[in-house]
Protein backbone atom coordinates (compact mmCIF):
# COMPACT_ATOMS: atom_id res chain seq x y z
CA UNK A 1 0.00 0.00 0.00
CA UNK A 2 1.52 3.22 -1.11
CA UNK A 3 0.86 6.36 0.80
CA UNK A 4 0.97 9.46 -1.33
CA UNK A 5 3.00 12.03 0.32
CA UNK A 6 1.34 15.38 0.53
CA UNK A 7 2.96 18.63 1.29
CA UNK A 8 1.31 20.50 4.07
CA UNK A 9 1.60 24.23 3.71
CA UNK A 10 0.92 26.18 6.88
CA UNK A 11 -0.25 29.71 6.27
CA UNK A 12 0.06 31.94 9.27
CA UNK A 13 -2.99 34.13 9.62
CA UNK A 14 -2.48 37.83 9.54
CA UNK A 15 -3.18 38.97 13.05
CA UNK A 16 -3.57 42.56 12.02
CA UNK A 17 -7.19 43.70 11.93
CA UNK A 18 -8.70 44.62 8.61
CA UNK A 19 -9.02 48.24 9.71
CA UNK A 20 -5.26 48.43 10.17
CA UNK A 21 -4.63 47.23 6.63
CA UNK A 22 -6.59 50.06 5.13
CA UNK A 23 -4.58 53.20 4.73
CA UNK A 24 -6.61 56.33 4.47
CA UNK A 25 -5.60 58.35 1.52
CA UNK A 26 -5.71 62.10 1.99
CA UNK A 27 -7.46 63.15 -1.15
CA UNK A 28 -8.13 66.75 -2.09
CA UNK A 29 -11.79 66.41 -1.14
CA UNK A 30 -10.96 65.09 2.34
CA UNK A 31 -8.47 67.90 2.93
CA UNK A 32 -11.02 70.52 1.86
CA UNK A 33 -13.70 68.96 4.09
CA UNK A 34 -11.41 69.07 7.14
CA UNK A 35 -10.41 72.64 6.34
CA UNK A 36 -14.05 73.76 6.11
CA UNK A 37 -14.89 71.94 9.36
CA UNK A 38 -12.00 73.55 11.21
CA UNK A 39 -13.00 76.97 9.85
CA UNK A 40 -16.59 76.49 11.04
CA UNK A 41 -15.40 75.43 14.51
CA UNK A 42 -13.12 78.47 14.70
CA UNK A 43 -15.87 80.88 13.64
CA UNK A 44 -18.26 79.33 16.18
CA UNK A 45 -15.89 79.37 19.14
CA UNK A 46 -14.05 82.64 18.51
CA UNK A 47 -16.87 84.88 19.91
CA UNK A 48 -16.74 82.94 23.20
CA UNK A 49 -12.98 83.37 23.37
CA UNK A 50 -13.25 87.09 22.59
CA UNK A 51 -15.87 87.52 25.32
CA UNK A 52 -13.55 85.75 27.79
CA UNK A 53 -10.62 87.88 26.64
CA UNK A 54 -12.70 91.05 27.16
CA UNK A 55 -13.92 89.88 30.58
CA UNK A 56 -10.34 89.33 31.74
CA UNK A 57 -9.18 92.74 30.47
CA UNK A 58 -9.39 96.09 32.20
CA UNK A 59 -11.68 98.80 30.86
CA UNK A 60 -8.76 101.23 30.73
CA UNK A 61 -6.80 98.95 28.41
CA UNK A 62 -9.88 98.32 26.25
CA UNK A 63 -10.54 102.05 25.98
CA UNK A 64 -6.96 102.56 24.85
CA UNK A 65 -7.77 100.47 21.79
CA UNK A 66 -5.83 97.33 22.54
CA UNK A 67 -6.17 94.84 19.68
CA UNK A 68 -4.18 92.04 21.29
CA UNK A 69 -5.62 88.54 21.11
CA UNK A 70 -4.62 88.04 24.74
CA UNK A 71 -6.30 89.83 27.66
CA UNK A 72 -5.16 93.45 27.89
CA UNK A 73 -3.93 94.27 31.40
CA UNK A 74 -5.35 90.98 32.83
CA UNK A 75 -7.63 91.40 35.85
CA UNK A 76 -10.64 89.75 37.50
CA UNK A 77 -12.32 93.03 38.42
CA UNK A 78 -15.10 92.42 35.87
CA UNK A 79 -16.13 89.21 37.61
CA UNK A 80 -15.78 90.93 40.98
CA UNK A 81 -18.32 93.57 39.90
CA UNK A 82 -20.71 90.89 38.67
CA UNK A 83 -20.66 88.99 41.97
CA UNK A 84 -20.87 92.18 44.03
CA UNK A 85 -17.36 91.88 45.49
CA UNK A 86 -16.44 95.50 44.78
CA UNK A 87 -17.62 98.66 46.46
CA UNK A 88 -19.21 101.42 44.42
CA UNK A 89 -16.04 103.52 44.39
CA UNK A 90 -13.89 100.54 43.41
CA UNK A 91 -16.26 99.78 40.54
CA UNK A 92 -16.12 103.39 39.33
CA UNK A 93 -12.33 103.40 39.51
CA UNK A 94 -12.27 100.19 37.42
CA UNK A 95 -14.50 101.75 34.75
CA UNK A 96 -17.84 100.45 35.99
CA UNK A 97 -21.06 102.31 36.73
CA UNK A 98 -20.76 101.95 40.50
CA UNK A 99 -24.30 100.60 40.83
CA UNK A 100 -24.54 97.13 42.42
CA UNK A 101 -25.76 94.19 40.38
CA UNK A 102 -27.87 91.76 42.41
CA UNK A 103 -26.55 88.81 40.41
CA UNK A 104 -27.68 86.02 42.74
CA UNK A 105 -31.23 87.37 42.83
CA UNK A 106 -31.38 87.49 39.04
CA UNK A 107 -29.91 83.99 38.85
CA UNK A 108 -32.55 82.64 41.25
CA UNK A 109 -35.33 84.32 39.21
CA UNK A 110 -34.03 82.74 36.00
CA UNK A 111 -33.86 79.30 37.62
CA UNK A 112 -37.42 79.59 38.99
CA UNK A 113 -38.90 80.84 35.70
CA UNK A 114 -37.09 78.26 33.56
CA UNK A 115 -38.06 75.45 35.94
CA UNK A 116 -41.75 76.44 36.00
CA UNK A 117 -41.89 76.68 32.21
CA UNK A 118 -40.10 73.37 31.72
CA UNK A 119 -42.20 71.37 34.20
CA UNK A 120 -45.52 72.80 33.01
CA UNK A 121 -44.78 72.63 29.31
CA UNK A 122 -43.43 69.07 29.35
CA UNK A 123 -46.30 67.76 31.50
CA UNK A 124 -49.20 69.35 29.59
CA UNK A 125 -47.60 68.79 26.19
CA UNK A 126 -47.14 65.11 26.98
CA UNK A 127 -50.83 64.73 27.82
CA UNK A 128 -51.88 66.56 24.66
CA UNK A 129 -49.46 64.55 22.53
CA UNK A 130 -50.81 61.27 23.94
CA UNK A 131 -54.37 62.36 23.18
CA UNK A 132 -53.44 63.14 19.58
CA UNK A 133 -51.45 59.91 19.19
CA UNK A 134 -53.65 57.29 20.87
CA UNK A 135 -57.12 58.52 21.80
CA UNK A 136 -59.78 58.28 19.08
CA UNK A 137 -62.18 61.19 18.92
CA UNK A 138 -63.99 63.08 16.21
CA UNK A 139 -61.95 65.44 14.01
CA UNK A 140 -58.77 64.55 15.88
CA UNK A 141 -56.50 64.93 12.85
CA UNK A 142 -58.12 68.20 11.81
CA UNK A 143 -57.71 69.66 15.28
CA UNK A 144 -54.08 68.54 15.31
CA UNK A 145 -53.49 70.21 11.92
CA UNK A 146 -54.94 73.48 13.22
CA UNK A 147 -52.92 73.17 16.39
CA UNK A 148 -49.77 72.46 14.39
CA UNK A 149 -50.41 75.57 12.29
CA UNK A 150 -49.45 77.54 15.38
CA UNK A 151 -45.83 76.85 14.45
CA UNK A 152 -46.25 79.32 11.57
CA UNK A 153 -47.45 82.14 13.84
CA UNK A 154 -44.53 84.44 14.81
CA UNK A 155 -44.10 84.70 18.57
CA UNK A 156 -44.12 88.49 18.41
CA UNK A 157 -47.81 88.41 17.38
CA UNK A 158 -48.74 86.86 20.72
CA UNK A 159 -46.88 89.31 22.95
CA UNK A 160 -49.60 91.97 23.14
CA UNK A 161 -52.54 89.57 23.82
CA UNK A 162 -50.47 87.76 26.44
CA UNK A 163 -49.52 91.04 28.11
CA UNK A 164 -53.16 92.16 28.27
CA UNK A 165 -54.13 88.81 29.79
CA UNK A 166 -51.32 88.88 32.36
CA UNK A 167 -52.21 92.45 33.29
CA UNK A 168 -55.87 91.55 33.80
CA UNK A 169 -54.82 88.65 36.01
CA UNK A 170 -52.71 91.00 38.11
CA UNK A 171 -49.49 89.08 37.44
CA UNK A 172 -47.37 91.89 35.99
CA UNK A 173 -43.92 92.09 37.59
CA UNK A 174 -44.17 88.56 39.01
CA UNK A 175 -42.29 85.37 38.21
CA UNK A 176 -45.56 83.55 37.53
CA UNK A 177 -46.53 86.25 35.04
CA UNK A 178 -43.30 85.65 33.13
CA UNK A 179 -43.70 81.87 33.10
CA UNK A 180 -47.44 81.49 32.60
CA UNK A 181 -47.77 82.09 28.81
CA UNK A 182 -45.27 79.28 28.09
CA UNK A 183 -46.23 76.90 30.89
CA UNK A 184 -49.15 75.09 29.26
CA UNK A 185 -47.94 73.72 25.94
CA UNK A 186 -46.42 74.63 22.59
CA UNK A 187 -47.07 73.17 19.12
CA UNK A 188 -43.47 72.04 18.79
CA UNK A 189 -43.50 70.18 22.10
CA UNK A 190 -46.77 68.42 21.26
CA UNK A 191 -45.55 67.44 17.80
CA UNK A 192 -42.21 66.26 19.14
CA UNK A 193 -43.74 63.93 21.74
CA UNK A 194 -46.56 62.75 19.48
CA UNK A 195 -44.01 61.49 16.96
CA UNK A 196 -42.45 59.32 19.65
CA UNK A 197 -45.75 58.10 21.10
CA UNK A 198 -46.73 56.82 17.64
CA UNK A 199 -43.71 54.49 17.69
CA UNK A 200 -44.82 52.73 20.90
CA UNK A 201 -46.46 49.39 19.99
CA UNK A 202 -50.19 49.38 20.61
CA UNK A 203 -50.00 45.77 21.83
CA UNK A 204 -48.34 46.93 25.05
CA UNK A 205 -51.20 49.30 25.85
CA UNK A 206 -53.82 46.74 24.82
CA UNK A 207 -52.29 44.22 27.19
CA UNK A 208 -52.46 46.77 30.00
CA UNK A 209 -56.12 47.48 29.14
CA UNK A 210 -56.91 43.77 29.34
CA UNK A 211 -55.34 43.71 32.80
CA UNK A 212 -57.78 46.40 33.91
CA UNK A 213 -55.62 49.51 33.66
CA UNK A 214 -57.28 52.76 32.69
CA UNK A 215 -56.01 55.17 30.05
CA UNK A 216 -54.76 57.52 32.75
CA UNK A 217 -52.84 54.76 34.51
CA UNK A 218 -51.37 53.56 31.21
CA UNK A 219 -50.19 57.08 30.44
CA UNK A 220 -48.48 57.66 33.79
CA UNK A 221 -47.28 54.12 34.56
CA UNK A 222 -46.40 52.86 31.09
CA UNK A 223 -46.07 55.54 28.43
CA UNK A 224 -44.24 58.16 30.47
CA UNK A 225 -41.48 55.80 31.73
CA UNK A 226 -40.98 54.44 28.21
CA UNK A 227 -40.66 58.01 26.90
CA UNK A 228 -37.98 59.10 29.34
CA UNK A 229 -35.42 59.86 26.61
CA UNK A 230 -37.55 62.21 24.42
CA UNK A 231 -39.09 63.82 27.49
CA UNK A 232 -35.62 64.55 28.87
CA UNK A 233 -34.59 65.97 25.50
CA UNK A 234 -37.66 68.20 25.34
CA UNK A 235 -37.05 69.34 28.92
CA UNK A 236 -33.47 70.34 28.10
CA UNK A 237 -34.48 72.25 24.96
CA UNK A 238 -37.33 73.97 26.81
CA UNK A 239 -35.09 74.91 29.72
CA UNK A 240 -32.46 76.43 27.42
CA UNK A 241 -35.11 78.38 25.50
CA UNK A 242 -36.72 79.69 28.69
CA UNK A 243 -33.33 80.64 30.11
CA UNK A 244 -32.38 82.66 27.01
CA UNK A 245 -35.76 84.40 26.55
CA UNK A 246 -35.45 88.17 26.69
CA UNK A 247 -38.25 90.18 25.09
CA UNK A 248 -41.21 88.79 27.05
CA UNK A 249 -39.52 89.10 30.49
CA UNK A 250 -38.51 92.63 29.51
CA UNK A 251 -42.18 93.52 28.91
CA UNK A 252 -43.47 92.03 32.16
CA UNK A 253 -40.77 92.61 34.80
CA UNK A 254 -39.96 96.07 36.15
CA UNK A 255 -38.15 95.51 39.46
CA UNK A 256 -35.41 93.26 40.82
CA UNK A 257 -38.01 90.99 42.43
CA UNK A 258 -38.92 89.51 39.02
CA UNK A 259 -36.00 90.49 36.80
CA UNK A 260 -34.23 87.54 35.15
CA UNK A 261 -30.60 87.36 34.06
CA UNK A 262 -31.14 88.21 30.39
CA UNK A 263 -33.00 91.40 31.27
CA UNK A 264 -30.51 92.21 34.03
CA UNK A 265 -27.68 92.13 31.48
CA UNK A 266 -29.48 94.75 29.42
CA UNK A 267 -29.97 96.92 32.51
CA UNK A 268 -26.31 96.42 33.42
CA UNK A 269 -25.27 97.64 29.96
CA UNK A 270 -27.56 100.67 30.18
CA UNK A 271 -25.81 101.79 33.39
CA UNK A 272 -23.09 103.41 31.32
CA UNK A 273 -20.48 105.45 33.19
CA UNK A 274 -19.02 108.61 31.72
CA UNK A 275 -15.94 106.80 30.44
CA UNK A 276 -18.00 104.42 28.25
CA UNK A 277 -19.69 101.04 28.56
CA UNK A 278 -18.38 98.62 31.17
CA UNK A 279 -17.41 96.02 28.57
CA UNK A 280 -15.31 93.99 30.97
CA UNK A 281 -18.13 93.61 33.50
CA UNK A 282 -20.73 93.04 30.79
CA UNK A 283 -18.74 90.24 29.16
CA UNK A 284 -18.06 88.69 32.56
CA UNK A 285 -21.77 88.72 33.38
CA UNK A 286 -22.61 87.29 29.95
CA UNK A 287 -20.18 84.42 30.37
CA UNK A 288 -21.42 83.60 33.87
CA UNK A 289 -25.04 83.66 32.66
CA UNK A 290 -24.31 81.48 29.62
CA UNK A 291 -22.06 78.97 31.38
CA UNK A 292 -24.84 76.84 32.95
CA UNK A 293 -26.60 76.42 29.59
CA UNK A 294 -23.36 75.61 27.78
CA UNK A 295 -22.52 72.90 30.31
CA UNK A 296 -26.06 71.54 30.15
CA UNK A 297 -26.01 71.33 26.37
CA UNK A 298 -22.54 69.79 26.24
CA UNK A 299 -23.54 67.15 28.78
CA UNK A 300 -26.67 66.11 26.87
CA UNK A 301 -25.76 66.99 23.28
CA UNK A 302 -25.61 63.36 22.12
CA UNK A 303 -28.96 62.51 23.70
CA UNK A 304 -30.60 65.56 22.12
CA UNK A 305 -29.35 64.72 18.63
CA UNK A 306 -30.23 61.02 18.90
CA UNK A 307 -33.71 61.67 20.27
CA UNK A 308 -34.53 64.28 17.62
CA UNK A 309 -33.41 61.91 14.87
CA UNK A 310 -35.39 59.02 16.38
CA UNK A 311 -38.56 61.13 16.58
CA UNK A 312 -38.46 61.86 12.87
CA UNK A 313 -37.32 65.48 13.03
CA UNK A 314 -34.65 65.52 10.34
Amino acid sequence: MTLASQEVVIVEPDERPAAAKRVRRWTLGRILAWAVMIAIIFVSLFPFYWALRTALSSNAALSAGSQSLLPADPTLSGFARVFGLQTGQEAIDAGGAGQPMNFWRYLLNSVVVATLITLGQVFFSAMAAYAFARLRWRHRDKVFAVFLAGLMVPAIFTLLPNFVLIKQLGLVDTLLGIALPSMLMTPFAVFFLRQFFLTIPREIEEAALMDGASKVRIFFSLVMPMSAAPIATLAILTYIGAWNDYFWPLMVSYTDSSRVLTVALGVFKSQTPQTGPDWSGLMAATLVAALPMLLLFLAFARRIVNSIGFSGLK
